[in-house]
This record gives C-alpha cells, sequence and structure tokens, in this order.
C-alpha cells in the first residue's frame, strides 16, 4: 500500500511577512491588491474570523475587518521562504511534488521497513520550521487526496495521520466542499441534489455520479471511497522559458517582427500561468544577417499577465533593434521563475483583469492556445508548445520554427 505526505505552509504569506515584522503577530492581516479594485490573495487566520477569504475583493475584506493590516505582498521574497522550504525537503526525500509555493507531496512507500513514517513526517517538519521559521500542517495517508484533507483538518500548525482502512470514516462526515476537485459550480450542483456530505457520494452509486459530473464525478466517486492512485509528479525547477523563431527569409518588415513578438509573448506567459509560474526578468534576442547576435533584457515585477510582458518585450526590442539590418532571427526568454500559484498575481491587479485572463485560458485550454490571441498576433501561426512545461517531465527542446 503506498503511503503519501502532504504538506502544506500555514498562511504562507502571512506567515512570512510576520518572520519580517514581528508586529504584525496575532493581528488580522490581508495581503494583496491594496486598491478597492484590488483582490486578497492571502489573509491571517485573525481576518478569518471576520468572514474575509483569499480571492474576495479588498473592498469588501476591508468593510469585514476594517481594523485588518493590508499589505502588498512580495513574491520575490515568499518565494525565498518557499526556496528554503524546498531545499530541506530535497535533502530528506528525492522523491517530491511540489505542487505550489506553499504545498508539497512526498512518496514514503516502503519507508516503514526501514523507519517508522508518521516520526520521520514528524521530524521532518520539526526541521523545517527550524531552519525556516514557518509553521507548517501535515497530512500522512494512503493517497494524495486523503493526505490533502487531513492536513486542512489538522491546520494551523498540526498534523494528522490517517490509516489504511480508515479514509472512508474519516471522510465521511466532512463536508464536499473539502475534496481538492470540488469547485464552487460543482459544489453548488452537488448541493442542488442534496449531496453535502462526502458520505453521500460514498453511498451512492458510481454511475449516477458519472451521468451527473461525467469522467469528473468518477473520479470523485472513487477518491471518496478513499482510493487515489494519482503518482506523485516528481519535482523539478525550471529556470527559464524561451520562444526563437528563424526566418525562411531574412527581413526587416517592423510590423511582422512585432506581431510575432507579441504572440511570443503571450504564448510564453500563457505557459506561465498555465504551469503556476511567474517570471522577474525579460530577455529580447535579435540576430541580424550578418550572424551578429544582440540581446538586451529588464527585472521587472513577478508577473505572468500579457499585458505587462509584451508591453516589456516590445519597449526591449525597440530599444534593441536601432543597426536596421536585415533580422534572420528573433526571442524571448522569461527568466527568474518562481513558483506558486496564480495568488501572488493578485498583489496588484484588479479583480476584472484577473477574471478576464482566467477565461481567456479557460477557453486556450479547452480549444488549444490559438484558440485566442490579440488582433497584432493574429498573423503570427505556430509560436510555442501547446504542452505544459512545468509539469515534473523531462523538458522537450524543439528545433528552430521557421516563418
Amino acid at each position: 500500500m503506498s503511503s503519501i505526505l502532504h504538506l502544506d505552509l500555514d498562511s504562507f504569506f502571512v506567515s512570512c511577512e510576520r518572520l519580517l515584522d514581528s508586529k504584525l503577530n496575532n493581528r488580522p492581516v490581508l495581503i494583496g491588491g491594496t486598491s478597492d479594485r484590488g483582490v486578497v490573495a492571502s489573509c491571517s487566520y485573525e481576518a478569518r474570523a471576520f468572514g474575509v477569504h483569499s480571492a474576495m475583493p479588498m473592498k469588501m475584506a476591508r468593510q469585514l475587518c476594517p481594523h485588518a493590516v493590508v499589505i502588498r505582498g512580495n513574491s520575490g521574497t515568499y518565494s525565498k521562504f518557499s526556496d528554503i522550504v524546498t531545499d530541506v525537503i530535497r535533502s530528506n526525500s528525492p522523491r517530491f511534488e511540489k505542487s505550489s509555493i506553499d504545498e508539497f507531496y512526498i512518496d514514503t512507500t516502503g519507508m516503514d521497513r526501514f523507519y517508522g513514517t508518521y516520526k520521520w513526517s514528524q521530524e521532518l517538519r520539526t526541521q523545517i520550521m527550524k531552519e525556516s521559521g514557518l509553521p507548517i500542517s501535515f497530512g500522512l495517508s494512503t493517497g494524495k487526496t486523503t493526505a490533502k484533507i487531513g492536513t486542512g483538518e489538522a491546520k494551523p500548525n498540526n498534523f494528522m495521520k490517517i490509516d489504511e482502512g480508515e479514509e472512508k470514516p474519516f471522510l465521511a462526515p466532512l463536508p464536499v466542499r473539502k475534496m481538492p476537485m470540488i469547485g464552487s459550480k460543482t459544489n453548488q450542483k452537488l448541493h442542488l441534489m442534496g449531496i453535502q456530505k462526502i458520505q453521500t457520494i460514498q453511498e451512492m452509486p458510481v454511475e449516477l455520479m458519472t451521468r451527473v459530473l461525467g469522467k469528473n464525478g468518477h473520479s470523485i466517486w472513487e477518491k471518496a471511497q478513499g482510493i487515489d492512485n494519482d503518482p506523485i509528479t516528481t519535482y523539478h525547477e525550471r529556470k527559464s522559458i524561451s520562444i526563437e523563431r528563424t526566418f525562411e527569409k531574412d527581413t526587416t518588415d517592423i510590423a511582422k517582427l512585432k506581431s510575432i513578438l507579441t504572440a511570443m509573448a503571450e504564448n510564453l506567459s500563457y505557459q506561465l500561468r498555465n504551469g503556476n509560474k511567474l517570471s522577474g526578468c525579460v530577455t529580447v534576442r535579435v540576430r541580424y544577417s550578418d550572424f551578429i547576435t544582440e540581446s538586451k533584457q529588464q527585472h521587472i515585477p513577478y508577473t505572468s499577465l500579457d499585458n505587462k510582458l509584451i508591453e516589456t518585450v516590445l519597449s526591449l526590442f525597440q530599444a534593441l533593434y536601432n543597426r536596421r539590418v536585415l533580422v534572420r532571427l528573433i526571442g524571448v526568454r522569461f527568466s527568474k521563475l518562481v513558483g506558486g500559484n496564480h495568488q501572488i498575481n493578485l498583489f496588484d491587479d484588479s479583480e476584472e483583469l484577473i477574471n478576464l485572463y482566467q477565461a481567456l485560458d479557460s477557453i486556450r485550454n479547452r480549444y488549444g492556445q490559438d484558440a485566442v490571441k490579440r488582433v497584432v498576433a493574429m498573423g503570427s501561426k505556430g509560436i510555442g508548445r501547446s504542452s505544459n512545461p512545468f509539469n515534473g517531465q523531462p523538458i522537450v527542446i524543439p528545433a528552430h520554427r521557421r516563418a
């Protein structure tokens, strides 16, 4: 039987800020966009007691908790703390998955033959807290879903073990929304069917769940039974992503070059969001017909949003392309990548903009990444890849495409 450990740093962004400023301890803290149009990226447990939660409009959060301390957030700082935790886990277990900036899975299968898994997990947690100064909780069980839910039940700053055979009774009394696969829409649909507890799913015929929710319904039913064979996706850190294009015929067509650069930046931005990554450095590269190659780079606040990255790419190209010589190759690279979910984007972006990007990415995920493009990039086809470069699989480096 497999054994999976799930670790989750408690109120991670808030905990990092409290390490830097102890005056924030025991006070309600909101992190995110500081304007009324901003969104809450993270909040302390003290703020949650007033009904505040992540992704809530900042204006509403301030109304619910007017005495809260509001902080814009610093993704670079949080990434450094995340790296400390990642290094501790890596030094103790080579087989782990980093599912977000503050969340990890470790495959501890077979460890009981040599050492008590539960004891080892507690010692790892102690080491993480000692070296990072951050509170962390864990759940230990036979699968990823039960372990993750166990972590949620153990929080804050605690741990829990769900033994083999105890998965179903542990899950049964919990609300269906506690299952990681169940979002707000699925939760609403289940509630309309009168399904509020996981036990009800356990007692339902799998055929009914499949008929109502499709393939996802079958998976939810299995996980409600404590059946979870999802593998650990071994973690590796990607330092940068890039796209280059070599032209069949050298060109000085500025409109064409800008169109392709826009398409490149748009594609790479989508890859970042799809892989829960952000970039802090943009590089534009130009190779001329005489094979002289020049590049310029610019450090930027961490982001994965098209509008900011495209603006930077075009600005760099404007500064770079001054020889007025035929161009043979152009390329864009995003580096200084940091891990984490899209919450970091909430530090300075409005709710409307975030919703727009989520809607556009949903269309791309369903119909392909070329399904939605800016008008200026419409003439550029076949830019980039369709796979996720951050999913733990070996990196495939394609040959230069030609235009």
